[in-house]
């Protein structure tokens, strides 16, 4: 393999591993589930759905990625290939199905500031489930996965300035709703 084809861990990159399910060692997929599952499942979480409905669309994503693993046209960048198909799984599965509030067990750990107190962490949770589905996916794309905003933007068909539009309209509401609240930076209520 040459240097191009390892990755800094000493693994194959998904360039490669795609490479390899292509050429019929369809066993090497677990490999970029094994990579992407955590991210996209924290996604979900995210997105307001349930620990279960996650899971499921998690998988679905990834069956769908199989069966269409040949039209990856950009392998190097199988991450954000699949990352897409399961944010419009996602996507669906809300429209399908609209959602007032946010699961008491949908904000991913990295959200739960709130250390042990509940109601600070259901107001935190009651914050984000007001924010449009638009809004919530870039806030948490931004200060959840850690993406840039051109990354953002590739990943919401949205331009970088869009992107970072819905970042900063999710922080302003947020902040809002949680002053109203009584909750201020660095506050336990």
């Amino acid at each position: 393999m040459t240097a191009r084809a390892i990755n800094p861990a000493g693994e194959p990159t998904d360039s490669v591993v795609v490479g390899t399910v292509l050429a019929g060692d369809t066993d090497a997929f677990a490999t970029l589930v094994r990579r992407h599952q955590e991210l996209l499942y924290r996604h979900a979480r995210g997105m307001g759905l349930d620990r279960d409905t996650s899971l499921d669309l998690v998988q679905d994503a990834f069956v769908r990625a199989h069966a269409r693993l040949a039209s990856c046209r950009q392998p190097e960048h199988f991450r954000a290939w699949v990352f897409q198909i399961c944010r419009n799984l996602c996507l669906d599965h809300l429209k399908a199905a609209p959602r007032r509030d946010v699961s008491l067990d949908a904000l991913p750990d990295a959200f739960a500031v709130a250390g042990g107190d509940p109601d600070l962490r259901l107001t935190l949770r009651t914050a984000l489930a007001r924010l449009s589905v638009p809004l919530r996916e870039a806030f948490l794309l931004r200060h959840l996965a850690g993406h840039s905003y051109e990354e953002i933007a590739a990943l919401v068909a949205a331009t970088p300035s869009a992107a970072k539009m819905r970042v900063h309209r999710a922080r302003e509401t947020l902040h809002a709703f949680l002053t109203a609240e009584g909750v201020t930076p660095g506050s336990t209520r």
